[in-house]
């Protein structure tokens, strides 16, 4: 047990990251079945408040749970936000949107290995604009 422990204690980050990232996913599905399949909302509309919720949820765990950000003022937590939103719509069409399709389309991969890739792609950004970028430490 204490083995363990230290493990965690050790990855924390990256453990935290993924648990909250595989949260943020089930939030992501929930708030699309809830909002199109239960309200009845457009599909491309509900995907779109489902993908808000998740990065909402996501930036708020990643804040609080993986990357302990202490904010000072209104300020400095609305560029946070911004930036965090900004970040994840960076990834989402670099990887998950344009390498998916160049992937596709142009170099003819299978679309599930492709989305597979592509989705490593985005936690591995989405990594790297949190620690270096959004919440780097002062």
């Amino acid at each position: 047990m204490e083995k363990i422990k230290e493990l965690y204690k050790k990855y924390k980050e990256i453990l935290n990251y993924l648990i909250f990232g595989v949260l943020s996913t089930i939030v992501n599905f929930v708030t699309y079945y809830i909002v199109a399949k239960l309200i009845g909302i457009d599909e491309v509309v509900s995907s779109g408040i489902s993908w808000f919720c998740s990065v909402l949820f996501a930036y708020i765990t990643n804040k609080i749970f993986v990357f302990e950000s202490k904010t000072h003022g209104i300020k400095e937590l609305v560029k946070e936000v911004v930036t965090f939103f900004l970040a994840r719509i960076a990834s989402g069409i670099l990887c998950d949107v344009g390498t998916f399709a160049l992937m596709v389309k142009v170099l003819h991969i299978n679309d599930i290995i492709s989305k597979f890739v592509t989705q490593v792609m985005v936690v591995i950004v989405n990594y790297v604009f949190s620690k270096l970028i959004i919440f780097r430490k002062k």
